[in-house]
């Protein structure tokens, strides 16, 4: 039999702002502050995507607030 082993260490996780696809049937989703738009459109399918909020473990983006950077400026 194989049993799969339980981590070491349990993931913290927090409610987190996300875009989901509007289309029926596409699964794409990101979170917002990895987002580059105010209101994104789906990569997957170009639907447009709503807010919602999911259940994810904690990740910092250390890119801070990418909306607020200018289109067409290369990011370092």
């Amino acid at each position: 039999m194989n049993f799969q082993k339980k981590s070491l260490e349990d993931i913290p996780e927090e409610n987190t702002t996300i875009w989901s696809c509007s289309k029926e049937g596409c699964k794409g989703w990101m979170r917002d502050n990895f987002a580059f738009e105010d209101v994104p459109v789906c990569r997957q399918c170009h639907s447009p995507m709503v807010r919602s909020v999911k259940m994810l473990p904690l990740l910092v983006n250390p890119n801070g607030d990418l909306k607020s950077l200018k289109k067409g400026i290369q990011i370092s």
